[in-house]
Parts: structure tokens; C-alpha cells; sequence
């Protein structure tokens, strides 16, 4: 998935499982992906960085957002 223009894109995804997801900064700022139980977190990737991130095992749905700019968000579904 990506960040470009304060989005993610798709700001909705579905993953298997401890899956490992990679995540790229095309914008010009910073952000992150983050949880919003905290339960995976980039950190902050740099612009034009790369990040990846460990899907929780559990199966269901896990809102994020970027800490950095909180009106960003999506949803990891874990199915």
C-alpha cells in the first residue's frame, strides 16, 4: 500500500494473518500507520521511505491512522 496526497491508498485492505505488509511514503512529509489499539505501528516513515509492519494474528477488523496527521485513516481487516 501506499501514502500519497494525506491518503492511503487503499485506505481499506484485507490481509491474511501475520501477514507482512509494506507500506511507501510517495508524499512529502512524514507519516505512520498506526493502530488505533497500538497493536502495529511503521513508525514514522521519512518521504519517499519504506515501512513494513506485522499483521495481528487475530482475525477481524483494526482502524488506523497516522499519528502524525490523524485525520488520515483506514482499516485492516484480518480475515
Amino acid at each position: 500500500m501506499s501514502i500519497k496526497n494525506f491518503l492511503f491508498e487503499p485506505a481499506d485492505i484485507t490481509v491474511r494473518p501475520g501477514a507482512t505488509v509494506t507500506v511507501v511514503n510517495e508524499d512529502s512529509t512524514a507519516h505512520t500507520l498506526t493502530a488505533s489499539d497500538k497493536s502495529f505501528d511503521t513508525g514514522t516513515i521519512a518521504p519517499g521511505g519504506t515501512a513494513t509492519f506485522i499483521a495481528p494474528a487475530q482475525a477481524g477488523s483494526h482502524p488506523y491512522i497516522c499519528s502524525i496527521h490523524p485525520f488520515m485513516h483506514g482499516t485492516l481487516t484480518v480475515s
